[in-house]
């Protein structure tokens, strides 16, 4: 029988709970639902579930659910996700997302200079700064964005020294699709981490001050085990998607 949203989320918080007692880091993991192209019904289902953070890859519907008035009244704790490409000309619609919490797809200097312009930010969300991850393109496949490997340090760079109204938060990378899990770790979720112990040697930090966002529907748990901090779980909650939005 099939299960509901609401089962599903259940389901799904359950695992991911038993994933992050088992890891030896001890690290907090964040479990994010994918929305996109769901109604605001599901979204609501989720949240009655104990799911409070939420992904949008269009920044359009991102921004439409955001301010829907059922999410607001019914889902007053939300917190969402920018987890798409995000055109820097798109920047100030993002600014107007409701309860913004995290842009985990920076992957320019335009596009931080963008974001960093849009001083509206703070109205719509609980800090003055917009906390943002660095997108890595650790598969180096061209249908995917993200700054290089070999940019990362540059760009964080950018980050802290040019935007005083961001705050770098991590790196972030979604990897190569339908990794085979045995002959070994995933090389894309490996040099993420490598990566994140490069820009904490160069900004002299400790692991727990940085975040590193991989592992979705089909890796999730793979992806905790690894040490991810955020994990983005789409179809295993919500199920499979029948259309696109442009």
């Amino acid at each position: 029988m099939k299960m509901s949203v609401f089962e599903n989320s259940q389901l799904i918080q359950r695992l991911f709970r038993e994933a992050v007692v088992k890891r030896e880091t001890t690290m907090p993991c964040r479990l994010v639902a994918v929305s996109k192209t769901k109604p605001v019904s599901d979204i609501v289902e989720a949240y009655n579930a104990g799911i409070r953070h939420f992904g949008e890859n269009y920044i359009q519907e991102l921004h439409e659910k955001s301010n829907d008035p059922v999410i607001v009244e019914k889902c007053p704790d939300v917190k969402w996700h920018f987890i798409g490409h995000l055109q820097s000309n798109k920047s100030k619609l993002l600014s107007k997302v409701k309860n913004l919490y995290l842009m985990e797809t920076v992957d320019s200097t335009k596009l931080c200079d963008k974001l960093n312009n849009e001083s509206a930010f703070g109205e719509n969300s609980a800090d003055s700064k917009l906390k943002v991850l660095v997108q890595v393109n650790s598969s180096g496949e061209s249908q995917k964005s993200g700054t290089s490997e070999s940019q990362v340090l540059s760009l964080v760079d950018h980050i802290r020294t040019n935007c005083p109204n961001l705050q770098f938060k991590g790196l972030m990378t979604i990897g190569s699709y339908g990794h085979d899990y045995s002959t070994g770790e995933n090389p894309d979720f490996e040099c993420l981490l490598e990566c994140r112990d490069r820009v904490l040697d160069h900004m002299s930090l400790k692991p727990e001050d940085l975040e590193v966002s991989f592992g979705m529907s089909n890796d999730y748990l793979h992806a905790i085990e690894m040490g991810s901090t955020n994990v983005r779980v789409g179809s295993c909650i919500f199920g499979s998607r029948q259309y696109a939005v442009n």
